[in-house]
């Protein structure tokens, strides 16, 4: 079995920009719903190969950017309370919590 992501660099400066905007406009709120979005873009790009038959199989991630908006306030507090630091964490957290709530088609 391999992965095989399909991501083209048009796709990835589209998305980079939105959230550029996004995060300009919003004064950076936007950047603690970015890792969802993050990685649901990147999964929903990705797919399984079998090696030997070839059959691909897409992963879908079943995570949306509002349904955790109580964890997106907790972690906002604890990035303010640790001046920025806790941000690292949550985009791991995020991305743990995007593949546990992912399947394969």
């Amino acid at each position: 079995m391999n992965i095989k992501a399909d991501l083209s660099i048009l796709d990835i400066i589209g998305h980079l920009v939105l959230w550029v905007v996004l995060s300009i406009i919003t004064f950076g709120i936007a950047l603690f719903f970015f890792p969802y979005s993050f990685a649901r873009f990147v999964i929903n790009r990705t797919s399984l190969v079998d090696a030997s038959t070839g059959v691909e199989r897409k992963m879908i991630c079943d995570i949306n950017l509002f349904s955790n908006v109580g964890h997106i306030i907790l972690w906002m507090l604890i990035s303010l309370v640790t001046f920025g630091l806790g941000y690292v964490f949550y985009f791991y957290r995020v991305w743990n919590y995007a593949l546990n709530n992912s399947r394969f088609e």
